[in-house]
């Protein structure tokens, strides 16, 4: 009896309770091989049961007829023809067993090489020399402070040091690149007309003040109200990295963009932005020495490769993610009029997008991940917490107080 206690409570574990061998099945091989034993008999019976229920459900099917017509003895299945069409509970368990004995070390090693490269990019890619390091950037030129899209506001950003200008543009009717975030004039002058209607000359001033769009409540106010060309802000800041975002489908517009970036020589500091895939695709084309950043389409293929563990093996053309923090949904950002989605789409977004690992992967392959448009110390914090190379903002003082503050962000 001693020695049967032993035999199964002892270190060996024979036939058992699972025992700390059981995560490394090659250090005790005979109790391995007991636990395939019972894991085949098990799964042989359960197999057995499964094929006995489903055949007999199906020849009791097949003999209703004859049934109703009174051959009763038809619709009566023997054991032995029961027996003849079961699988054999032995080959069906074995199956099973083979195929988790592959498939789950199969797993274990795509999951463990996937890691190893997210963590070393390195190893597969060659990262890329970024132009500039962008860790302040002015949205609409620093609309918060300044009428947006101004000389004045550009100027005033400049003054705080901003890495970038994040710009719109839009083409008027006598063919000049304008910088605006509307297509229509109303919201910014009070005239209900587009761009394209209009001629630069007749363009109308801004009005006195304009509501800041990441700041409800909050109002932009300055002295400079007249619309600006593309030109004359690269004349004007010549070595100033810009992000100019095409919104239309315009061939025109992008053919133009291009145009003048070349004149100017300035490819390597211009990043072309766009929301569509057909857009950045007519974009690229134009100009391909301009480093692009993700559109839409693109952000969700990066997070599901991300997820499914495919990301490290992938090339990546873009070379900037410019996004929104999901921390600022249904606070200063409001994508959906109902609260109820905006709630939805911030903790979805908040679960898939703020990643570390996420972040520093891109980071390491040289793509710079920005987000937008954080007006508040909180959301800046949160966003440099998290890896990002910088942030994108309204109001470019408070920004550069706070990195001035915290010179630990400054990379």
């Amino acid at each position: 009896m001693e020695g049967s206690l032993r035999l199964v409570g002892g270190g060996d574990m024979a036939r058992g309770c699972p025992g700390p061998w059981m995560s490394h099945p090659g250090s005790c091989p005979a109790g391995w091989a007991s636990c395939q034993w019972q894991a085949q008999q098990v799964l042989g019976a359960w197999w057995s049961c499964r094929g006995r229920g489903s055949l007999l459900l199906q020849r009791q099917q097949q003999r209703e007829p004859a049934a109703r017509k009174g051959t009763g003895e038809a619709a009566k299945l023997s054991l032995p023809e029961l027996e003849t069409l079961t699988p054999h509970p032995q080959t069906s368990a074995s199956s099973m067993t083979s195929f988790l004995y592959y498939a789950l070390p199969a797993l274990g090693g795509y999951s463990l090489l996937s890691l190893f490269f997210l963590r070393r990019p390195w190893l597969l890619h060659v990262s890329r020399d970024p132009a500039f390091r962008c860790r302040l950037a002015a949205h609409r030129g620093g609309s918060g402070e300044r009428l947006e899209n101004t000389m004045e506001a550009l100027e005033n950003s400049m003054a705080q040091r901003s890495d970038l200008f994040e710009l719109d543009c839009q083409l008027t009717r006598d063919g000049q690149v304008v910088i605006s975030h509307d297509e229509n004039l109303f919201r910014q002058s009070g005239l209900n007309k587009n761009i394209q209607d209009v001629d630069y000359e007749d363009l109308p001033l801004y009005r006195e003040e304009l509501e800041v769009y990441f700041s409800p409540g909050q109002f932009a106010r300055g002295s400079d109200r007249k619309m600006i060309r593309l030109e004359d802000v690269f004349q004007r800041f010549p070595q100033t990295p810009m992000s100019l975002e095409v919104k239309v489908e315009d061939e025109k517009l992008i053919n133009k963009i291009a145009t003048i970036v070349k004149h100017f020589g300035r490819s390597e500091i211009t990043i072309w932005a766009a929301e569509k895939n057909s857009v950045m695709k007519k974009c690229r084309a134009a100009n391909p020495e301009m480093p692009t950043s993700f559109t839409v389409v693109r952000v969700i293929w990066l997070l599901l490769m991300y997820y499914v563990g495919l990301l490290p093996f992938f090339s990546i053309p873009e070379r900037f993610l410019l996004c929104f923090l999901p921390t600022i949904i249904n606070r200063t950002y409001f994508p959906f009029s109902c609260t109820a989605l905006n709630r939805l789409a911030a903790a979805l977004t908040k679960r898939l997008i703020m990643r570390k690992s996420l972040i520093r992967h891109l980071e390491e392959r040289g793509i710079q991940v920005v987000f937008w448009c954080l007006n508040e110390e909180s959301d800046f914090e949160v966003a440099y917490k998290l890896g990002a190379t910088g942030v994108m903002t309204d109001y470019p003082t408070a920004l550069r107080h706070y990195l001035d503050n915290h010179p630990q962000q400054r990379k």
